[in-house]
Order: C-alpha cells, then sequence, then structure tokens
C-alpha cells in the first residue's frame, strides 16, 4: 500500500466525516426544540438598551 493510496483513502474519509458534521449541525439548528433559545438569543443585544435609560 503506497502512500498516495493512503492519503487519498483519508481525504475521502475525512471529505464523509465533514459533510456528517454538518448535517449534523445543520438539523441541531434547525430543530424545533430550539427555537425559542434562539430567539431569545436573538434578543440579547436589545437588552443593554432597556437598562441605559434607567
Amino acid at each position: 500500500m503506497s502512500i498516495e493510496h493512503i492519503f487519498d483513502s483519508a481525504s475521502s474519509v475525512m471529505t464523509v466525516v465533514s459533510f456528517v458534521t454538518f448535517a449534523g449541525i445543520w438539523a441541531w439548528a434547525w430543530s424545533t426544540r430550539k427555537q425559542q433559545d434562539f430567539a431569545q438569543a436573538a434578543q440579547l443585544p436589545f437588552a443593554d438598551e432597556e437598562n441605559e435609560h434607567v
């Protein structure tokens, strides 16, 4: 088994692993269970403005 074959195989494996990781993160981010958490996080930049006027 030559070193070129090992690098070609490793490259293919890393491509598949990277795609599966991307798909997992994408599914997690778009899951309905996280929607409320992300809505709260989206409002965090505006929370400081309410405290400045006090």
